[in-house]
């Protein structure tokens, strides 16, 4: 208990390190699309991580930001009582996030970033840049109070998660079969809940082709993709089951090009989430399936699930229970709950790695020109992760 309230103590201490670091990401603006801005962003971050510890390696990339892998290994031998820091750990934690944002350069124009009665303001200060700070201050708790954790603590701060995580995959699933475990460093759900399930997410382009003709002097010998298209849509709306967690919705649809011409082209795109893999197998194929009411038409779908369900299973559900007793000792009241966006945890969690998410901030308005974070709860959301670690150091030794 002792060593909890010194972890405590010592992010309270920090709380203004925790609000400048935050502050100094969030002034380096860092659209996923803009690899120029996002880099520099990340050399910000390395040298502030390198500063307190961590040993940084750049993952280099060309069309997308680097991306960071950071370890930490000063991890005390139980047996020698501590004297001798520095011993190699096989057993590892992962920490991760992202550092890109949905916001473009200049988004601070229009949404300064600004501390107003209690919470921080800013684009990408709620999703995810907090939650890094939070991952860092946690780190520097550990061993700076003399406890540092008995895994090797590896952290991974990626450029790519809200397009998708392409670059960044690999290296995510990579580090994740290392590791005993993941704390993803996403924002909280309302109150501060975290997050043991999310639904996998991903998406299709249906195209059809039929045969223009002449809508008024000859329509017989044409065959509609638009009208085809309709038909399938029908067939795709069934496929919704909001029971069972899937949500399949048809977000965009284009067709035809003049009013007088029975169009032979017609696309829709379509947002696909599951809750479960079993759900998600069924849905993909059932979009394998689709065919053309009318013969004379041909129906592709193109695409899938990009990120797999983050599944509430017995050992989300194990290490849940643990962070909740970790945030008892420490006067916090900690829930659960599920959401239907994704994360990176998705891509770990599908390993079979236990995986717990939205450990970072407390806040609002991700992707929202409201976004923000309470500032009051951020040194206790770093003890928090500080106390889970080091509580699962002494389960492990």
């Amino acid at each position: 208990m002792s060593r909890l309230y010194d972890l405590q103590n010592f992010c309270r201490g920090e709380r203004e390190w925790l609000l400048e670091t935050i502050e100094t990401l969030v002034r380096l603006e860092s659209p996923t699309t803009d690899k120029a801005a996002v880099d520099r962003c990340g050399a910000e971050l390395a040298a502030r991580l390198d500063a307190i510890g961590g040993r940084v390696t750049t993952l280099p990339r060309t069309e997308r930001g680097d991306h960071l892998r950071v370890e930490f290994d000063h991890a005390v031998d139980p047996a020698d009582g501590g004297r001798h820091a520095r011993h190699e750990r096989t057993r590892q934690i992962l920490l991760l996030g992202h550092f890109d944002t949905v916001w473009p350069v200049g988004q601070l124009d229009r949404m300064p970033l600004a501390r107003i009665d209690g919470r921080l303001h800013g684009p990408g200060v709620f999703d995810m840049k907090a939650g890094i700070a939070i991952g860092m201050l946690a780190s520097r708790a550990l061993f700076e109070t003399g406890a540092p954790p008995a895994h090797r603590l590896v952290m991974l701060w990626t450029s790519d998660e809200e397009i998708g995580s392409a670059t960044s995959r690999t290296a995510i699933e990579d580090e994740a079969r290392r590791s005993d475990v993941v704390f993803v460093l996403e924002p909280s759900l309302p109150g501060g809940a975290l997050k043991t399930a999310r639904k996998g997410c991903g998406s299709y382009e249906v195209i059809v082709r039929g045969i223009a003709a002449h809508a008024g002097i000859e329509p017989e010998k044409g065959a509609s993709a638009v009208q085809e298209l309709a038909h399938q849509i029908l067939r795709i709306n069934a496929l919704q089951d909001l029971g069972r967690g899937v949500s399949v919705n048809v977000v965009q649809v284009s067709g035809g090009l003049r009013s007088n011409v029975i169009p032979d082209q017609a696309r829709a795109v379509v947002d696909v989430r599951a809750s479960d893999a079993a759900a998600a197998a069924e849905v993909e194929a059932a979009f394998l399936e689709l065919s053309p009411i009318d013969p004379r038409t041909q129906v592709e779908a193109r695409g899938g699930f990009d990120r797999p369900p983050l599944e509430r299973t017995d050992k989300v559900v194990t290490l849940f229970r643990q962070a909740r007793a970790v945030a008892r000792q420490l006067g916090q009241d900690l829930a659960e709950g599920a959401t239907g966006g994704g994360s990176d945890g998705n891509f770990t969690a599908a390993l079979g790695v236990p995986t717990l998410d939205g450990l970072g901030a407390l806040g609002d308005g991700a992707h929202a020109l409201h976004e923000h974070v309470i500032i009051d709860a951020l040194p206790d959301r770093a003890a928090l992760v500080a106390g889970l670690i080091g509580t699962l150091g002494e389960r492990h030794t």
